[in-house]
């Protein structure tokens, strides 16, 4: 299964498990919108990649081989798939155990606390400018509220790959340790938020605003950089 899911000590763990750099085709951004629209919201989550990647983003090779209008569908089931992640209401921590990119890096934005690796090998950027893939609405808000214009520039822009330590000089990780650590690390932090009794209330506030927006991208059914 590209998508795994157990239960571990009081919180769910989704793991991206598509070697050898865990990117995402359509049938597992369809897997993971299911799972995150189904989560028990009383449970945290944890999310993690198998291996030594986090996740690649878009498998470029199946995007390559789909006809334009699989290229629109999957737009919409990438938008569909972000909008359920923030829609869920307790906390949702990322496990960034390795590489990610595109995508990849866009789910980690989707999401309350990010732990990842101090690892100075793993690299993460937005490079789907140099890659040949646009962002779908959804990823394209998300990017936009969660990365300051300065950094969003140059990141999507140069197609630049980055050190970890440098996204969490933005604050755009909130935490890093080795990769051995990082699950506990992970599900430690989700245990902790889970605790706190406005937790679900104040993320509704400040989240509202995004998946408002994320909302009606996804509603408006229209992708139009990916129509041919």
């Amino acid at each position: 299964m590209p998508i795994n899911e157990i239960l571990e000590d009081g919180v769910k763990v989704i793991t991206i498990d598509r070697p050898p750099m865990n990117a995402i085709d359509l049938v597992a951004i369809r897997s993971l919108g299911s799972l995150f629209k189904m989560h028990d919201p009383e449970l945290p989550l944890v999310l993690e990649g198998s291996g030594k990647a986090f996740c690649a983003g878009v498998d470029v090779k199946a995007f390559a081989s789909y006809s334009p209008e699989e290229r629109h569908d999957m737009a919409l089931a990438i938008t569909d798939m972000t909008f359920h992640l923030l829609s869920i209401p307790g906390p949702v921590i990322a496990a960034v155990g390795g590489h990610a990119l595109g995508g990849g890096l866009v789910l980690t934005l989707c999401t309350d606390y990010r732990v990842a690796t101090n690892d100075g090998a793993a690299r993460f950027g937005l490079q789907e400018s140099r890659a040949g893939v646009p962002f779908p609405s959804g990823p394209e808000r998300i990017i936009a509220r969660e990365i300051p214009a300065p950094l969003r520039r140059h990141l999507t822009l140069s197609s630049q790959a980055v050190s970890s330590s440098f996204l969490a000089n933005h604050m755009i990780f909130d935490e890093l340790t080795s990769p051995e650590e990082i699950r506990a690390c992970a599900l430690a932090r989700a245990k902790e938020l889970n605790t706190h009794p406005g937790f679900r209330a104040v993320k509704s506030q400040i989240r509202r605003t995004l998946i408002d927006q994320v909302h009606q991208a996804r509603d408006s059914g229209i992708e139009a950089l990916f129509k041919t």
